[in-house]
């Protein structure tokens, strides 16, 4: 199994299995949403997208950010703690970076899945079980390089084995350089990580949750995901 980790979701190549990885905050969120129980997952690349979506199904849970600020008039955020309880069967959600890189990655792979710390464990043993090539996507910082989701692949690269591209090579050396992945997702200088408050110690937890989001088919533009 060849295990290649995109930096940047321009980096991207055609993989059978691809596991998109936005650790602060959309996968992290996306695999809590599933844990607590919501049913499904919709992933949309645009507000507008995610209001027409809502009003085509007639029912959804309206959740989103942009540069990390809660969008006006929906319903919810994007932090993982408002996703504990449930608020209803299906949440519709958009988000700067994350969403878009999920939507891109269900044109390019076989099977998608969705990782983050939360799912570490779980999100690897699934990927192994398809048996093919691997390419873990981070969903980066408005296109660049964001080193909290390059820790995060690196991990992810690890617990894969098989055999590794220079760049899951460097993801892995990258992940071994930190003591802690709290310690990784504080590292970045991004100064939109101020307002995330509690939800960096939460998405560092790692393997808490057994749940592993994965892409079924689309829904309009909209891409849908349930746990597997």
């Amino acid at each position: 199994m060849r295990v290649h980790v995109a930096f940047t979701p321009a980096e991207a190549e055609r993989a059978p299995t691809a596991i998109v990885v936005d650790v602060l905050r959309a996968t992290s969120t996306i695999a809590q949403a599933l844990a607590s129980g919501y049913r499904r997952v919709f992933c949309c690349a645009e507000i507008d997208e995610a209001l027409e979506l809502r009003e085509r199904l007639g029912e959804g849970v309206l959740a989103g950010e942009r540069r990390a600020a809660a969008i006006p008039g929906f319903d919810l955020g994007n932090s993982p703690l408002e996703f504990v309880e449930p608020l209803g069967d299906s949440l519709i959600l958009t988000t700067t970076n994350g969403t878009r890189a999920i939507v891109a990655a269900a044109a390019n792979a076989d099977v998608v899945l969705v990782g983050s710390l939360l799912n570490l464990n779980a999100v690897a043993a699934e990927a192994r079980e398809e048996g093919a090539g691997v390419e873990v996507v981070c969903a980066g910082v408005q296109g660049a390089f964001a080193i909290e989701d390059a820790y995060c692949a690196g991990r992810i690269a690890e617990l894969l084995g098989g055999t590794r591209s220079d760049a899951a090579e460097a993801a892995v050396r990258l992940a071994g350089t930190f003591a802690s992945s709290e310690e990784a997702l504080r590292a970045s200088e991004n100064p939109e990580h101020a307002k995330l408050g509690e939800d960096v110690a939460w998405c560092a937890r790692e393997s808490v949750l057994d749940v592993v989001p994965r892409v079924v088919g689309m829904r309009g533009a909209a891409v849908e995901l349930v746990s597997s």
